[in-house]
């Protein structure tokens, strides 16, 4: 641990690969009994951040090892009980940076879309179920919304739930979903239309 910990505090040639390696020799050493793997993703965010040389980060290694976990595990254990060559290791390394990274952009897209939609829409007249409805679609709805989960969602009377929808497509927030049928669900106009 000496002298991991002194190689750890010394500046490297490649930041990255060196939290790439830090992560590797960390929980290869395994010196406690329990919490390895978290000081060991904990360590690899902080020479991360060192490597950004920046102290605003919106991506988390940690988080996406948590996400591939078991090709996490086959990595490390094919690379622990073979030679000295790390090189699997460092490419799983960068390619689930990568998928951080790409997590990152898709989650800032989204957030930045989410603005510009209530930028556009700041001074429309919405009541609290209209917003809670849209936030939900805004997020990523999942099925089809109909006047009765709307009614369900929003603790409301169908009633109340078809005057909101229709308010919603009045103001061109809403439009119908092509395939119509006995259950008329909604969806909300394409992001394009909201850019400034």
């Amino acid at each position: 641990m000496s002298s991991f910990i002194d190689w750890f505090n010394k500046d490297a040639s490649d930041p990255v690969i060196k939290a790439a390696i830090a992560h590797l020799w960390f929980v290869t050493i395994h010196p406690f009994d329990d919490g390895n793997g978290r000081i060991a993703r904990a360590l690899t965010d902080m020479q991360l951040a060192r490597a950004d040389k920046n102290s605003m980060r919106f991506y988390s290694m940690s988080s996406q090892i948590r996400q591939e976990r078991t090709d996490y595990y086959n990595i490390l254990e094919n690379t622990q009980k073979g030679t000295l060559d790390i090189t699997k290791w460092l490419i799983w390394f960068l390619e689930c940076l990568e998928h951080s990274l790409d997590s990152t952009d898709e989650l800032l897209a989204a957030v930045f879309s989410k603005a510009q939609f209530w930028d556009k829409h700041n001074a429309t007249a919405l009541n609290e179920r209209q917003k809670l409805l849209i936030n939900k679609l805004l997020d990523g709805f999942t099925g089809k919304l109909t006047s009765s989960k709307w009614a369900k969602i929003a603790k409301c009377s169908q009633d109340t739930a078809l005057r909101d929808i229709q308010d919603l497509l009045q103001k061109n927030i809403l439009e119908k979903e092509a395939a119509g049928g006995r259950s008329t669900s909604y969806v909300l106009k394409h992001a394009e239309k909201f850019k400034a």
